[in-house]
């Protein structure tokens, strides 16, 4: 019988490949949203230490004028941090949709390659068939032989 061949295969090697860049592409998203949240903690830990710096200033007495630069600077802080968090929350979405794109290519490609493995089951049942006749019509020819 002839070497098994599935006609899909072209398909199945197409679909792995999308499989891979989308996990590349999905990877390059998680490292995005880790880098943007390492970002985000520096500048809370940046903002924690000016708001400790302007409470020292306070108790040790200080003119109005550097309190209204103090506030000022911690407002446009903490506008900056808000700004980062938005942009965070749309790479989290975004890093969701390619691990949402990832599950669909390796679902498509899974079911390919359940078909192939169908496919070659049945291949090698259909061997198995041909062997076990070829076997039967050898004894039978041996034993019309023998006689």
């Amino acid at each position: 019988m002839k070497k098994f061949s599935f006609s899909l295969d072209k398909v199945l090697d197409y679909k792995i490949q999308i499989e891979d860049n989308l996990r590349t592409e999905h990877a390059g998203a998680v490292r995005a949203v880790a880098q943007k949240e390492e970002e985000i903690k520096e500048m809370e830990a940046q903002h924690q230490y000016f708001v400790e710096g302007l409470e020292n200033v306070k108790q040790n007495g200080c003119r109005i004028s550097e309190l209204m630069v103090y506030q000022e600077y911690l407002g446009g802080d903490s506008q900056r941090i808000r700004q980062q968090k938005e942009m965070l929350a749309v790479l989290h979405q975004k890093e969701e949709e390619k691990r949402n794109q990832v599950i669909e290519a390796k679902k498509e490609r899974t079911s390919i390659d359940m078909l192939k493995e169908k496919k070659l089951s049945e291949h090698n049942f259909a061997i198995q068939k041909d062997e076990e006749r070829f076997i039967e019509e050898f004894v039978a020819n041996s034993k019309y032989h023998a006689v």
